[in-house]
């Protein structure tokens, strides 16, 4: 698999710039973060499709709301701790309810901003947003599924909340040559004995476990869930069904998450054990994003024992 590391960030930026050059449409917002969003180039390139709102998170989605009102296609670009608090009642309002075609892009989300602590984290995010009706819910794994992402929001009717990291990423996919779908959950590696599913920059640290298992005489499946909602839920009954164990990981709040939609499912159609990682219900530490998913469990050595103990716990 490539190492090659680039941010998701950069990828949306180079992405909507290609696209913006036929679709005058497509407009890019900006809350005095063009720079940390990458987005810098698109507002130079396209200073007629760019727009700085500057530190007012509430304005810019209902700024996005009337633009798209008028037939533009708004993609904000902010930090995922302020776009997904701060202005949650005009996401709600403004794009949800009002039916609009808003791409809300946030930024340096989960624990990206590392030092800065619970104040910048975002790690309630998807559990709010998951929970507004007419609301798509969407966490990329990489690059190459980023990029997949945004030219499918392009066309995608409905307002959309996108969640991406800060930091450079390993990929999970070898190219962007492989078939992408809104609400199609994408099984990675096959297994019989249980099933990791993850979201966003923890696929990649499923992926890992996985290989780790193997050496254990341990068949595990890996299945990356990068929309929170709509759900695959068939991908994750199948999961279920054959498989008998599942254990989910994300960088967000075990509470109200990717492990909340998986229980909600597997309880009421296919119960099985399920075990999920992620930040307990405590103001997460401050610290760079390896140093908090270390300390949280979120890494390939903890799954594998959770894996274990879970298989052990069935036999008994």
């Amino acid at each position: 698999m490539s190492t090659n590391q680039i941010p998701n960030r950069k990828v949306i930026c180079e992405t909507l710039m290609s696209l913006a050059e036929h679709d005058r449409d497509i407009m890019v917002l900006a809350s005095d973060s063009r720079g940390s969003a990458a987005m810098a180039p698109f507002s130079e390139q396209f200073p007629d499709q760019f727009v700085e709102v500057g530190i007012a998170e509430q304005n810019i989605v209902g700024i996005s709301a009337g633009l798209a009102h008028s037939g533009k296609k708004p993609f904000v670009t902010s930090p995922a701790c302020f776009l997904s608090m701060r202005s949650i009642e005009q996401v709600k309002v403004d794009v949800a309810y009002s039916r609009t075609n808003v791409k809300l892009i946030g930024i340096s989300g989960g624990v990206s901003y590392g030092a800065l602590g619970m104040s910048h984290h975002s790690v309630q995010d998807l559990a709010v947003t998951r929970a507004i009706p007419g609301l798509t819910v969407l966490q990329p794994a990489d690059r190459h599924e980023t990029k997949k992402m945004i030219e499918a929001l392009v066309t995608h009717e409905g307002g959309a909340y996108v969640r991406i990291g800060r930091n450079a990423v390993e990929d999970v996919y070898p190219s962007d040559d492989y078939e992408f779908a809104i609400g199609k959950a994408v099984t990675l590696q096959e297994g019989q004995h249980l099933t990791i599913i993850a979201t966003g920059e923890t696929v990649r640290v499923a992926l890992d476990a996985a290989a780790i298992l193997k050496q254990d005489g341990i068949s595990c499946r890996v299945i990356n869930i990068h929309t929170i909602k709509p759900l695959d839920t068939k991908a994750i009954v199948q999961a279920a069904r054959e498989t008998h164990h599942l254990i989910t990981v994300e960088e967000h709040s075990i509470h109200g998450g990717l492990g909340a939609a998986v229980a909600e499912v597997v309880s009421q159609q296919y119960p099985v054990p399920l075990r999920i990682v992620g930040i307990p219900d405590e103001p997460a530490i401050a610290g760079t994003s390896a140093q908090v998913f270390q300390h949280y469990g979120i890494s390939a050595s903890h799954l594998r024992e959770v894996a274990l103990d879970m298989l052990q716990q069935s036999i008994h």
